[in-house]
């Protein structure tokens, strides 16, 4: 089968604090490109905001995790980066102890997630913002 290489970016559009979902963006995505089996490579292109795989069926999961975010890295006057606001910094530390990126197998055409898992973005800022997500593809296309 012949190999095929893509490349692109998909925005989304997050609320203050959100863990937005993205699987079917992506999936939705994946599904147009006319791949076998692969390799999906995601990166978010900010450094207030992360992405992650995560449990997708239960929201307290994410609910409990921006609370552990949030104690590791709470707001405060003690950071001298606070150019916007004292969301900043706290977003910036946030942003460097979760992954900006992922990689995730492509068989069929479609993600190797597990039954619960779930793609998201983390907006670890106070207020909505608009976020590019890099995706790389590589693999079979499909005959």
């Amino acid at each position: 089968m012949p190999f095929m290489a893509k490349s692109d970016l998909v925005s989304v559009t997050t609320n203050a604090g959100q863990y937005l979902e993205i699987t079917d963006v992506i999936s939705g995505w994946l599904s147009r490109q006319n791949v076998g089996d692969g390799l999906l490579s995601l990166f978010i292109r900010h450094t207030s905001a992360s992405l992650a795989v995560q449990e997708n069926a239960d929201p307290d999961v994410m609910h409990d995790l921006s609370g552990a975010l949030d104690r590791l890295a709470p707001q405060g006057p003690h950071y001298r980066h606070c150019n916007e606001g004292a969301d900043d910094m706290p977003a910036h530390i946030k942003s460097v102890i979760t992954p900006v990126s992922l990689s995730i197998p492509v068989k069929d055409g479609r993600l190797m997630l597990g039954t619960w898992q779930g793609i998201f973005v983390l907006e670890h800022r106070s207020r909505a913002h608009r976020r590019e997500i890099a995706l790389n593809l590589t693999g079979e296309s499909r005959a």
